[in-house]
């Protein structure tokens, strides 16, 4: 894989001596990285830094150039990457849109606050109570706890954490400590291209004829130049790109027609590389406002990319997973495992090799807490660790192993854990359970009495594919795993919200 100028060769994670790796990244990371903070220290106000989290919908592991894909062309990613740090091993906290979203808001699995799945939109009254679904106003969001730190905040795009959207009886966007928000319930509608069911602040707006991704950047920018700025700022800029229906320039499809399979397949590519460009615009919105050399500026996406023509809509979802195992709804890797670029003017400096520390959007918001002084309840259960030594070239010490449980999962496997090199998928009683959309009080014992079974571990230092099963190779490490993978759901399921 090509990262700008930097070649990262895929079997460099798939072959050879993983300590040696492991020593090498350490190694090269403590030296090539000179941030100017440590985790410890305490940040004064005229020192925290502004935060902007850009998070794509459906993006592939190996959709962008940076990450391997040999023909789309994403240079503003790449120089984000470039000028700053490349996670090989960063995890979303879903496979899937709406438990994504309200995993990275709050540091928490989405299990526990009741989202399994994605959210339609409430219409009639269902046997699983899904049109009940929502992020209910109990939950903390990174958003409130910077405005109360003293952050001004925006969010702008794609929210998709309720089912009865821009309207009172659930929770909005303004409920969870936006200031300013424009957004709608799922994706862009009639496409990313000059769509009309934008609310802005709970105003209807109608058509705006521009990209989404454009649409998204022109807000933030403009919302910024009303901002104080003197105070530090907080904006969550959730792209509808590249999730279906998928529209893109027609100057740029053109771009791509010559090296895709098909116009539909030109037409993805067309839509990630304007991605890229609205990245850029960003970017340049941020020098204007002389607002870019103290932002932290995090680039990831919700989940895997949609398998094509997996319903009716998908004609267009030629999203790549790279050298992973599955795609969007799976719980390997492919499902949750996306790309994670940081860059931080002046204060991180280029890794110079990609950086295999496996974090999670989990980890957001405590490290954003530790950046911002700000402080989440106490009582607040958090599933994500603050990674503020990884960008100081120091190892992460996570307490808790990284867990996903899904039980509308396309593969057998309901349940994972990522442990330091380990993987370790699990079926639930044998793979009998039922599928399930939601949880209600129905359904949860369910869930709660189900057996863990049929343990597959894979080391992903040697098997980023996940093709090597080897759970019989050592019973003893199998046998531990199991019970870090049993313990945590436990914990999970008894913590989680049933409707």
């Amino acid at each position: 894989m090509r990262l700008g100028r930097v070649y990262l060769d895929v079997s460099h994670f798939v072959t050879g001596n993983q300590s040696q790796l492991a020593a090498c990244m350490f190694i090269s990371t403590r030296c090539l990285l000179a941030s100017l903070f440590l985790s410890g220290v305490a940040w004064g106000a005229e020192d925290r830094p502004n935060i902007v989290v850009v998070l794509c919908d459906d993006l592939g592991y190996g959709d962008l150039e940076c990450y391997g894909h040999p023909v789309i062309k994403t240079p503003h990613l790449n120089e984000l990457a470039e000028t700053g740090m490349l996670f090989t091993d960063f995890y979303s906290t879903a496979p899937v849109c709406s438990p994504s979203r309200v995993g990275l808001l709050t540091g928490r699995s989405p299990n526990r606050a009741g989202v399994y799945d994605w959210i339609p939109e409430a219409k009639k009254a269902t046997q699983n109570r899904r049109e009940l679904v929502h992020m209910r106003a109990s939950e903390i969001t990174i958003a409130k706890l910077l405005k109360d730190a003293g952050y001004q905040t925006c969010m702008a795009g794609k929210w998709h954490c309720n089912s009865e959207f821009n309207n009172e009886r659930q929770p909005q966007p303004g409920d969870f400590g936006f200031d300013h928000w424009l957004a709608t319930q799922n994706n862009a509608s009639p496409s990313h291209r000059h769509p009309r069911n934008y609310v802005r602040n709970g105003d209807e707006v109608g058509l705006i004829e521009d990209f989404s991704c454009q649409i998204v950047v022109d807000e933030a920018i403009t919302w910024l130049k009303t901002c104080d700025s003197d105070r530090p700022f907080f904006i969550y800029a959730a792209f509808h790109e590249p999730h279906e229906p998928i529209e893109s320039p027609p100057a740029l499809v053109e771009t791509y027609v010559g090296s895709a399979k098909n116009r539909h397949e030109a037409q993805y590519f067309a839509n990630v590389a304007n991605v890229d460009a609205a990245v850029g615009e960003l970017l340049a919105g941020l020098e204007k406002l002389n607002r870019r050399d103290n932002t932290l500026i995090v680039f990831t996406s919700d989940n895997g990319p949609e398998t094509l023509k997996r319903y009716g809509g998908a004609v267009r979802s030629y999203g790549r997973p790279g050298p992973l195992r599955g795609m969007k709804l799976h719980t390997t890797d492919a499902g949750f495992r996306v790309a994670g670029i940081m860059n931080w003017k002046g204060r991180i400096r280029p890794a110079g090799k990609p950086v295999s520390t496996p974090l999670s959007a989990l980890d957001l918001l405590p490290t954003f807490c530790a950046l911002a002084n700000a402080k989440a309840p106490s009582h607040l259960i958090l599933d994500g660790t603050n990674f503020l030594p990884v960008l100081d070239g120091k190892q992460l010490v996570r307490e808790k192993p990284l867990v996903w449980v899904y039980f509308n999962a396309l593969n057998d496997a309901r349940v994972a854990m990522r442990d330091g090199r380990w993987k370790v998928l699990a079926k639930l009683n044998g793979g009998k359970l039922a599928k399930l959309q939601n949880v209600t009080a129905d359904s949860a014992s369910l869930v709660r009495d189900a057996k863990l079974t049929d343990i597959e571990v894979y080391d992903l230092g040697t098997d980023i594919g996940e093709s090597n099963n080897i759970a019989a190779e050592d019973p003893a490490r199998t046998a531990r795993l199991k019970a870090t993978l049993e313990q945590q759901y436990r914990e999970l399921v008894q913590n989680s919200h049933a409707w």
